[in-house]
């Protein structure tokens, strides 16, 4: 009894921010655009994703970025896209980074799972990273692939939230070689900072999605899919996104 209550995540502590105690990775994971040509835009995603999450009150340290070709870009710790990495990276972070975590993935996506530098990360192999370095904290996994949606099932969790940028059956859209973003991450981007939290970031998300397909005259729709678990639904309000970007930000 006393081991359990002494690992039992007790609430959130906000002394410095909401997030300033949570671990982050944010992963581009591919580098071609769906004509197989070579693409910025995941890499573009990440890149500003990062930023976004820096605004509203993560910590740097706490935070690693992957890339298929870090090499080629100078974001500060930028990492080579590897599930192992990912993984120690997650061990690392959730080490300092104690009271919640994050995993934002922007690339292709097949119905087995997410690209990952030419390997598919399964579900299970995602959900098991989860388990062993996350574990029972606040949890917010966030993938933009095709058939992403097929993770909603492994990684439903009661302290996690899951946003994904399609049906288990259905593609995404804006991986093309000119696109800036995929059209989903061109979405969080823009709803960031009107947003209140997560779960209103989730909804403005969905529909600016919809409201871009039908522009775009992209069928069938992508139609992202939310899961957020119970224990965590009514926690979310309280890790509030600020209202205003900070000075000099």
């Amino acid at each position: 009894m006393l081991v359990a209550l002494t690992l039992a995540w007790t609430g959130p502590a906000f002394a410095a921010g909401p997030f300033a105690n949570w671990a982050a990775v944010v992963v581009a994971g591919d580098w071609h655009a769906h004509s197989g040509g070579p693409s910025e835009a995941f890499d573009n995603a990440r890149h500003d994703v990062v930023g976004e999450l820096e605004r509203i009150g993560f910590e740097k340290a706490n935070l690693r970025q992957f890339s298929v070709r870090p090499e080629r870009y100078k974001d500060t710790g930028l990492a080579k896209s590897d599930p192992e990495g990912i993984y120690n990276a997650l061990v690392e972070l959730t080490a300092k980074g104690t009271e919640g975590c994050l995993v934002y993935f922007s690339s292709h996506g097949a119905p087995t799972g997410v690209v990952v530098d030419q390997k598919i990360l399964p579900p299970g192999i995602l959900g098991a990273i989860l388990d062993r370095t996350c574990g029972a904290r606040p949890t917010v996994v966030v993938i933009s692939a095709c058939f992403s949606g097929v993770f909603i099932p492994e990684l439903a969790q009661p302290n996690r939230m899951v946003l994904t940028a399609a049906r288990p059956d259905r593609t995404s859209f804006g991986c093309g070689e000119a696109d800036r973003y995929p059209y989903f991450d061109d979405c969080f981007l823009q709803s960031t900072p009107q947003a209140h939290d997560f779960p209103g970031l989730a909804a403005a998300v969905r529909t600016c999605v919809a409201a871009r397909e039908i522009k775009e005259g992209m069928k069938p729709p992508s139609e992202p899919q939310l899961f957020i678990g119970p224990q965590l639904r009514p926690l979310l309000p309280l890790y509030a996104f600020p209202t205003t970007p900070p000075k000099g930000g």
